[in-house]
């Protein structure tokens, strides 16, 4: 859809399906903490780790933006400041969001990098209101309040296995945050005038590409791996990347940057649930009802009337 249709369409279908495509984005994305535990128990390193994750993703995005290529006419020129902009927020808001996300979950369980993680929706508003004079709406503040409460109530029984790395781990995973609260606000300035294809595809081939280079200068291997990994890089490169990068900046292109990362509460749910699935992890009352809260904070947004 280009940005003419989004002025032009009805506007509480457009919030539909920005939320819709930011609550599957969210839960996609939520689902490479538990891949990322489960490939560790193979001793892999971080760095080819995350190499698989982007080796494997990169084909996908070529392709992508090629066979994307005939919609352009529908889009804004691109300049060459639009063009450096993309590629410094797939290097910093990407590659090292993910790299230091990557480092921390090496720390901390997949539960507690949620809830690190989950610190960027203030991040993002914050920012957008020192950089650019963003105002914050009541309902933000309202709707962040409900979720970061959700929060606390759903992690308040758990065992986040605070040790002797905690703070390494903290440290690198509120990091991420800042970092990915960067690309965020980038995606929802450039996406709504660029298209998201476009700028998707570039923002995360840059990545990529950083991704690959870091591993060529680097001594960790990424041949000779029991073969669970690559698959395990595989299943995160196509359902944690590709599909959820694109579904975000959709989402943020139609619902602007602040609501799309209040929304992204409903990752530390998703990961209360697919912990519990899939690493065999106890689900409580406490956990269900901090979900509950999440969700009230989503549908507060949801129903809200946008920018």
């Amino acid at each position: 859809m280009s940005p003419d249709l989004l002025r032009t369409g009805d506007p509480a279908r457009i919030r539909r399906i920005g939320l819709l495509c930011l609550l599957l984005g969210a839960v996609l994305f939520s689902s490479k903490g538990i891949i990322i535990k489960l490939a560790y128990r193979y001793e892999v390193s971080s760095i080819s780790l995350l190499g698989l994750r982007m080796i494997f993703s990169l084909p996908l995005f070529l392709l992508i933006a090629y066979f994307r290529s005939g919609d352009r006419a529908t889009r804004a020129p691109m300049t060459v400041a639009d063009f450096f902009t993309i590629v410094a927020l797939g290097v910093v808001g990407y590659y090292l969001a993910s790299y230091t996300d990557f480092l921390g979950l090496r720390y901390l369980s997949a539960g507690m990098e949620r809830v690190i993680l989950f610190t960027y929706p203030t991040m993002v508003l914050l920012l957008q209101r020192l950089i650019f004079g963003t105002l914050i709406r009541r309902v933000q503040w309202i709707a962040t309040g409900i979720c970061y409460l959700g929060i606390v109530v759903a992690f308040s029984g758990s065992d986040l296995r605070v040790g002797s790395g905690f703070t390494t781990g903290a440290g690198f995973i509120f990091l991420s945050a800042l970092l990915y609260s960067a690309y965020i606000i980038g995606s929802g300035r450039l996406a709504p005038r660029l298209g998201n294809v476009r700028f998707t595809s570039l923002a995360l081939i840059t990545a990529s590409l950083s991704v690959i280079l870091h591993v060529m200068l680097s001594s960790d291997p990424l041949l000779g791996l029991p073969v669970a990994v690559y698959i395990y890089g595989g299943v995160m490169a196509v359902f944690c990347t590709v599909i959820p990068s694109y579904l975000v900046t959709e989402g943020v292109r139609r619902l602007g940057a602040g609501d799309a990362a209040i929304i992204g509460a409903v990752g530390p749910v998703a990961t209360i649930v697919l912990e519990y699935v899939v690493l065999h992890e106890h689900m409580n009352l406490l956990q269900g009802l901090g979900a509950a809260l999440i969700i009230s904070g989503v549908v507060v947004i949801g129903r809200s009337r946008g920018r």
